[in-house]
């Protein structure tokens, strides 16, 4: 591993990645950072895909892998030591949050309620005594879908429907094969999982019903960290899945809660290393975007997506000077120091 490396020895260093499976933002971001770093002769990146990404910010935090993944949410939870870092304490997951410090944001995906027309399934509120496809079996996804489904059902995973996990590369063949009922996981327009599941049947998606999108609740919930409001037309949905995906909702507009995050360093990764890793980036953005189709709609470049309030992680320096250089505004309360 490479924490620790003089500019003078940038063309040498070796690090390691962890990310989602291919298919995502989130593995394009750090996939895309890997081959523009290898190509400018920066560094050598390992990059090692389909992981679950509690494990890989955790990594990151002990100084066991150079960069990961994640949903801002998740260095939240590690702040506190709750959700899938209880076993850590608050004190030593505040010690363990406060080795992390951003590179780059993203939006990870868009969390909403779809189905296989062939089950049947009546909406929200047909979602009690179901089984659910709610994300990996540890992490960020899942913490989320579950906090959703409880905020517009009343119901709680093992309780009031049965919670389907699994990690992310079996998603598709398990949705697919037809296993659970409904799904809530976080999607892009289009990604790879939405238009294989298009090519095979028949679905539907559900918009959050406008009360509960307006609901103190709701709102609450999706200004927290690694959360955000999306609302887009129905017309735009439509026309980008196909023929093969019906939309419900209340008027002409799709109402969800966005995933964003960014990929983390360690705090002491040498500051003029990851100058040049987010100075490369940085150049390449327009190359990014042009790699998958929801390229264009992702944030690669806003740096300050879901940064300040309550996300307990800053910029490195490295990082705030190379979004800088190249004439992006970082909010203060986004840098380190």
């Amino acid at each position: 591993m490479g924490l620790l490396h003089s500019a003078a020895a940038l063309a040498q260093v070796n690090l390691t990645a962890e990310t989602t499976g291919p298919g995502g933002s989130t593995y394009l971001a750090t996939s895309h950072l890997a081959e523009v770093a290898g190509t400018a002769g920066i560094a050598n990146i390992q990059l090692s895909d389909g992981q679950t990404l509690t494990n890989a910010v955790q990594n990151v935090a002990e100084g066991k892998t150079d960069i990961a993944s994640t949903p801002h949410i998740l260095p939240f939870l590690m702040q506190r030591g709750v959700g899938p870092f209880g076993a850590l304490g608050a004190e030593e997951g505040a010690a363990l949050a406060g080795n992390l410090r951003a590179i780059y944001p993203y939006t990870l995906g868009v969390f909403f309620l779809y189905a296989y027309d062939a089950k049947g399934i009546e909406g929200w509120n047909g979602l009690e005594g179901k089984k659910i496809f709610n994300g990996p079996p540890r992490g960020g996804a899942l913490a989320n879908a579950r906090a959703m489904i409880q905020i517009v059902t009343g119901l709680k995973d093992g309780e009031g429907y049965e919670g389907v996990q699994a990690n992310w590369g079996q998603s598709t063949a398990i949705i697919s094969g037809g296993e659970p009922d409904a799904v809530i996981l976080p999607e892009l327009f289009p990604s790879a999982r939405i238009s294989t599941l298009g090519a095979s049947g028949r679905l539907t998606a559900w918009s959050l019903p406008q009360d509960i999108y307006d609901s103190e609740a709701m709102q609450k919930y999706s200004r927290a960290p690694g959360s955000a409001p999306f609302e887009t037309p129905v017309a735009e949905l439509a026309a980008i899945l196909g023929e093969n995906w019906t939309f419900v909702s209340e008027n002409n507009n799709f109402r969800a809660i966005a995933t964003i995050g960014g990929d983390v360093v360690h705090k002491d990764m040498d500051e003029d290393l990851v100058y040049q890793l987010v100075t490369a980036y940085i150049a390449a953005l327009d190359a990014l975007k042009a790699k998958a189709p929801f390229g264009e709609t992702v944030n690669y470049d806003n740096p300050a997506l879901g940064m300040c309030g309550a996300n307990p992680v800053k910029y490195h320096k490295g990082a705030t000077r190379a979004w800088e250089d190249a004439g992006y505004a970082i909010p203060a309360c986004a840098k380190d120091g």
